[in-house]
């Protein structure tokens, strides 16, 4: 499998781009990844690269983008941080990726079991971890669905995937909210935006379909929410 050029990378719209990564993930749940040599691909990409998406995700050892969505070299822009929380840097990067760089689709995979959602929900004070944490925090608030506070921690495993999730929606509209860049090309039908989830036990990557923001008229009603 060759790394993509230029021309297959404009040839690619937000939804393919999609279709790539929800047959990718297929492939490495099924143990049944794309022969590819990684060396020539290096190779064919020394002298520029053309990533057709940008994926969000967190800094945990088990959920490299590139492995489970199986891609090469030179088809994903990988940026990782822990609980995929969203700042000024890494919106940045994304607006790099898009509007510089090509990439079609911006993904924001969460992950089960996730660290630092723990940490959100146990309400964790460490160092620098602390202020990284408390953009996790608006999400433990917002699970509704755990009414009794003696549960709303993080021996809780429903309680944690519900505010994981959470965490991964609103990070999509954060990303949408604070980047008039990525706003317009969305609006132009340039690229799109959606939220995923990774299961650490199957490898099955969930997308979530309510998330995707595509068009005028998904910004205008998702962004209003």
């Amino acid at each position: 499998m060759k790394a993509h050029t230029a021309e297959t990378q404009a040839s690619i719209t937000p939804m393919k781009a999609l279709d790539f990564l929800k047959e990718g993930n297929a492939r490495f749940v099924k143990n049944l990844q794309a022969n590819r040599d990684l060396l020539k691909q290096a190779n064919e990409t020394r002298e520029g690269q053309w990533p057709f998406a940008v994926i969000l995700s967190c800094i945990d050892s088990r959920t490299s983008a590139e492995l489970i969505f199986d891609q090469g070299l030179g088809d994903v822009f990988s940026i990782r941080i822990a609980g995929n929380v969203v700042n000024t840097d890494i919106i940045g990067s994304i607006e790099f990726a898009c509007k510089v760089a090509g990439s079609k689709l911006i993904v924001v995979m969460g992950h089960t079991s996730c660290g630092a959602v723990k940490g959100a929900c146990n309400h964790v004070e460490m160092g620098n971890l602390t202020e990284l944490l408390s953009k996790i925090q608006p999400a433990v608030y917002q699970e509704k669905l755990t009414l009794d506070s003696s549960h709303r921690n993080a021996s809780n495993e429903e309680f944690v995937e519900n505010v994981a999730t959470i965490n991964v929606k609103r990070s999509v509209k954060t990303i949408v909210d604070r980047s008039y860049i990525l706003e317009q090309m969305i609006e132009e039908g340039e690229i799109a935006i959606i939220g995923a989830k990774h299961d650490l036990e199957t490898g099955k990557v969930e997308f979530f379909d309510d998330t995707m923001i595509s068009g005028k008229s998904d910004v205008r009603a998702k962004m209003s929410y």
